[in-house]
């Protein structure tokens, strides 16, 4: 459904994709399967692009450049082309309303949003879930970026030679632009992949899986769209990468505390495990510390004292989003993109050989993360870390207690209180009171009936007695034989 609202909303779906913590394990499944892809925009109009961007026209600019686009998504399309020299290039170039389109999108899901925001209680804000998509799809939009992502990868893998990234033109390159060398050979999605041996098949799915787990464990820096169409296969094992718009961001902390709890998890550490997914910045309210530890558990008690040689990475990361979602854990955000890009990998390898196992190829670099935690050579730097945090925190000491002192002087201090489980107390009370209230009333009309009848002396009488006191003795009699029968029947007298 999504796919025929338009590019944007499939863009927007596929962020959905990255949050498990809010979307159910099944439906994250279905919506990694978008795939963004629209018709192809005129050529006259790259044309203009180009003009506009690089102030030189295609025939100038470029040796020859093929009019047929490679590949056409919502954001812009590649083109094949050749600098001049003869360099095989692809030429990525932005639709010129791309900008304006999608801020049109959003601007109607945020409307839509807002008006739903308050009215459904499913545990999040729909309005942020909107903004984190414009935060994400404005990034896509910005091509500069993008080329810095590439570069950055590049110096990541310069001494891999079973990984190739693209060289980056940066004359031909501008925020709507982005000019890279081109690789030849054929993506995973092409059918000449699956009918390649299967030893062959091997070898590339562990190249894909040791390239991300580099990226995940020592970089910290993810190339976050590992899907078919944007890995190039070079032969003997060796590939190439394609489209750097997605990336995800980790820091050291995340890297060392993710070592630990892979390691808590093989060594059955629950509270272990509990802080560590504090400390990677998953919370969750002290009221439901004990459903946590139950599902932690459950959810992770057939990998206790497990060699990883015998863990299944399918079933531990549908088990870890059924675990987010079922406990409504909200993850960091520089975790979402991570979230998919594993959840991708892991589908490309185990198509191409289903029985790798990605926990033995990890185990290669979380090994040497491991011995990290305890070198000695690493502690100065840890400490130097730690120093400037602590510091960064007691600074801030003076300003938050001078702004908890201005709010008491100014009597701007509110205490919020919610109490939990006092309603049958509550009702108890307004029943007591009720009570108290009707036998009160009871007794001020019997006083008060007596009270006319013994002092009035007009009117008829009736044994020296005023009639007139009679309204109000009844009244007080209907209501304490009320006040009585609901007593018993409360089985309370």
């Amino acid at each position: 459904m999504l796919d025929e609202l338009g590019p944007t909303f499939v863009k927007f779906g596929q962020l959905l994709s990255t949050r498990p913590d809010i979307v159910p394990p099944d439906i994250v499944e279905e919506l990694v399967r978008l795939q963004d892809d629209v018709s192809p925009f005129d050529f006259s109009i790259v044309d203009q692009v180009i003009r506009e961007d690089l102030g030189l026209t295609i025939v100038r600019a470029f040796e020859s450049f093929d009019a047929e686009p490679l590949a056409s998504a919502s954001i812009g399309q590649v083109h094949s082309a050749r600098l001049p020299g003869g360099r095989k290039v692809v030429v990525k170039v932005q639709r010129p309303d791309a900008a304006r389109r999608i801020g049109q999108d959003i601007e109607l899901l945020l409307q839509f949003a807002e008006l739903l925001e308050g009215r459904l209680e499913i545990g999040f804000s729909l309005v942020e879930l909107v903004r984190e998509f414009a935060r994400t799809i404005n990034r896509e939009l910005d091509y500069v970026l993008e080329a810095r992502n590439a570069a950055r990868f590049s110096a990541n893998f310069a001494d891999d030679d079973s990984v190739r990234i693209p060289a980056l033109f940066t004359r031909y390159c501008s925020s709507r632009i982005l000019t890279m060398e081109r690789i030849e050979g054929p993506t995973l999605n092409d059918p000449a992949i699956m009918a390649l041996p299967l030893e062959e098949r091997k070898v590339l799915a562990e190249t894909i899986s040791a390239c991300w787990f580099r990226q995940i464990l020592h970089h910290g820096f993810v190339h976050a769209d590992p899907h078919p169409a944007n890995i190039v296969y070079l032969g003997e094992g060796r590939i190439g990468l394609l489209d750097f718009g997605m990336v995800s961001v980790l820091r050291a902390d995340d890297l060392e505390e993710g070592t630990k709890l892979f390691l808590r998890v093989m060594r059955s550490d629950i509270p272990g495990i509990k802080r560590s997914l504090k400390r990677l910045g998953m919370q969750w309210h002290p009221a439901v510390d004990e459903a946590v530890t139950q599902a932690i558990e459950d959810s992770f008690s057939r990998y206790f004292g497990v060699s990883v040689k015998n863990v299944d990475v399918r079933t531990l990361l549908h088990q870890v989003i059924e675990l987010v979602y079922s406990l409504r854990l909200r993850l960091p955000s520089r975790f979402l993109a991570l979230d998919k890009a594993v959840l991708t990998l892991e589908g490309v390898v185990n198509r191409l050989y289903p029985d790798i196992n990605l926990f033995e190829i990890a185990g290669r670099y979380t090994g040497e993360l491991k011995w990290g935690l305890v070198d000695p050579r690493r502690v100065p730097t840890r400490l130097q870390r730690y120093a400037a945090e602590y510091a960064q925190i007691f600074s801030e000491y003076p300003l938050q207690v001078y702004d908890v002192l201005n709010e008491l002087r100014d009597g701007e201090v509110e205490i919020k209180f919610r109490h939990t489980g006092l309603e049958g107390m509550i009702h108890r009370l307004d029943v007591i009171a009720n009570r108290v209230v009707v036998a009160l009333v009871s007794i001020a009309l019997g006083v008060t009936g007596m009270a006319v009848a013994v002092t009035v002396d007009g009117g008829p009488q009736v044994g020296g007695l005023s009639l007139w006191g009679i309204p109000g003795l009844v009244a007080a009699l209907i209501f304490g034989v009320w006040l009585i029968y609901a007593i018993i029947r409360s089985g309370r007298l």
